[in-house]
């Protein structure tokens, strides 16, 4: 599994890379095996101010539904156009064309206190 060192990470499994105080995130390689074939993302937080671990949409996959959910604090600015009509890029693409927001990140600091790709692989074995 591919688990990229420039991205953060969470025990939910949703990954974050921060740019200034914009942050892309999606869901991590292991999200995306576990699920199985995605088929479906439900994402309509964009403009809304959300909590750290509140969720901000949900990804169905053939077997499930799972909650999506936010890293650090922030407001939701976009959602990738790409996966109304492709998401299976999530499986294809997890930390490229599957990602699945971008949003401004209230804290940045926030974001440094997120498992490193090291502390992820030992999380996930």
């Amino acid at each position: 599994m591919n688990f990229p060192a420039d991205v953060r990470y969470t025990k939910d499994h949703e990954w974050i890379r921060l740019e200034g105080n914009i942050a892309t995130i999606g869901i991590t390689d292991f999200a995306q095996h576990e699920l199985g074939d995605i088929v479906y993302v439900d994402i309509n937080s964009t403009g809304k101010t959300l909590s750290a671990e509140e969720i901000f949409g949900t990804v169905e996959a053939v077997k499930t539904v799972s909650d999506l959910f936010l890293p650090v604090a922030g407001t939701v600015n976009e959602v990738n156009p790409l996966l109304e009509k492709q998401p299976e890029l999530v499986n294809t693409d997890p930390y490229g064309d599957g990602w699945m927001i971008k949003m401004t990140v209230t804290d940045t600091a926030t974001v440094d206190a997120l498992m490193d790709a090291a502390a992820y692989t030992s999380l996930v074995g």
